[in-house]
């Protein structure tokens, strides 16, 4: 008699976002940067783990990121020959110092010219904003009157 079996794997939404990163470019374009690899998995594809391990609701350490991945169609998702253990802390560390290294605002702003181009919108104008703001939330001690409030809060902007 024949005998059905079958691997169940979860891929929720980062299909969708897995499409997008393969649309844009981001894992060739990143390893375009890159100047020979020793690693197993390359830069540009353990960027989007990361990006997918972010996205999947997943605040782990690094070394539990296999875990994340072990229910997930890896191949899928990454590419041929990739699995789950091959996205090691030591592998996505190892991308984590090579961004850091290659200055992430001019990776970003490539990446971004590459979805451009990809996707076929015309820069007529840009704006590009360096201005960042740290918001900070207080809880206001003391209401009118000098009575004590607990749900007052006071917004401080820092540029």
């Amino acid at each position: 008699m024949f005998e059905e079996s079958y691997l169940n794997e979860r891929l929720d939404h980062l299909g969708i976002v897995a499409g997008v990163c393969q649309e844009i470019g981001l894992a060739p374009w990143l390893d375009a940067q890159e100047c020979g690899s020793r690693q197993q998995v390359s830069v540009g594809r353990a960027t989007v783990a990361m990006v997918l391990n972010g996205l999947g609701f997943s605040n782990r350490q690094l070394y539990l990121v296999p875990q994340f991945f072990a229910n997930k169609p890896v191949e899928h998702l990454l590419g041929a020959g990739i699995t789950a253990e091959m996205l090691n802390d030591d592998c996505l560390g190892r991308t984590l110092d090579w961004l850091y290294a290659h200055d992430l605002t001019k990776l970003f702003a490539g990446i971004a010219r590459q979805a451009r181009h990809n996707f076929g919108i015309k820069a007529e104008q840009v704006h590009v904003d360096t201005t960042s703001f740290r918001v900070e939330w207080r809880v206001c001690e003391r209401g009118r009157g000098g009575r004590a409030s607990r749900h007052r809060y006071h917004l401080w902007v820092l540029t």
